[in-house]
C-alpha cells in the first residue's frame, strides 16, 4: 500500500517543479512591478520589504534551530553552532575569490544590451541587486536540494510567494532588470536539483 502511494505521489510530482514555479513567480513580480509599480507608495514596499524579511528570518531560523536543538527528556540540548560559523564564512569566502558580484555585473550589462534596455541607466543595478537577493540564501539552496532529491518543491513554493512580493517591489522602485533575475534563479536552482 505505501508503495502505491509513493508511485502516486512521484507520478504527480515534477522533476524541477519548485525551480519552474520559483522562475515564473519572479517572471509574474516583474510583470506586476511594471504594470502597477506605481500605485505602490515608497511606504507600502518598504512595509512588504520588512513583512517578507521578518518571514524570510523566521525560516532561516526555524531550519537552522531543528538542526541544532534536540530534546532529550526534560531538556534541550544544543549543537553545530561552529557548523554554522564555519558554513558562513567559507561561503562568504568563496564569493569573494569568485568575485560572484562583478560576475552578475558583467552578466547585467550583456542582458542589457540584448534586451534592448541600452538606454536603461538602473538596468544593471536593478538586476545585480534582485538577483543577488533572490539567488543567495538558504531557501534557494536546501530548496532546490529537497526538490531534486525528494521530489518537494514546497520550500521553493515559499519562497517563490517570497521572491513575487519582493520582485514586484524592487521591479516598482528600480526598473526593469529585476525582472530578469529569473534567469541566474532558473541556472542556480536548477543546476542545484539537477546535482541533487
Amino acid at each position: 500500500m505505501g508503495s502505491v502511494i509513493f508511485r502516486q505521489k512521484e507520478a504527480v510530482t515534477m522533476f524541477g517543479l519548485g525551480t519552474i514555479i520559483n522562475t515564473a513567480a519572479i517572471i509574474a513580480g516583474g510583470i506586476l512591478g511594471g504594470f502597477f509599480g506605481n500605485l505602490l507608495k515608497e511606504r507600502h514596499q518598504d512595509s512588504l520589504c520588512k513583512a517578507c524579511g521578518v518571514c524570510t528570518l523566521f525560516i532561516g531560523i526555524t531550519g537552522a534551530l531543528e538542526g541544532m536543538l534536540t530534546v532529550e527528556g526534560n531538556s534541550v540540548t544544543s549543537g553545530g553552532a561552529l557548523l554554522i560559523i564555519a558554513c558562513l564564512a567559507i561561503g562568504a569566502l568563496i564569493g569573494e575569490i569568485l568575485n560572484i558580484e562583478d560576475a552578475f555585473e558583467r552578466f547585467g550589462a550583456w542582458l542589457k544590451i540584448k534586451t534592448g534596455n541600452a538606454k536603461d541607466k538602473r538596468f544593471i543595478e536593478g538586476f545585480v541587486t534582485a538577483s543577488l537577493t533572490v539567488c543567495i540564501g538558504a531557501m534557494a539552496i536546501v530548496g532546490a536540494i529537497e526538490d531534486g532529491i525528494q521530489g518537494d518543491p514546497s520550500i521553493l513554493m515559499t519562497k517563490s510567494v517570497l521572491d513575487l512580493i519582493i520582485i514586484t517591489v524592487m521591479t516598482a522602485s528600480m526598473g526593469k532588470g529585476c525582472l530578469f533575475s529569473a534567469i541566474p534563479v532558473a541556472i542556480l536552482q536548477g543546476g542545484v536539483t539537477l546535482l541533487a
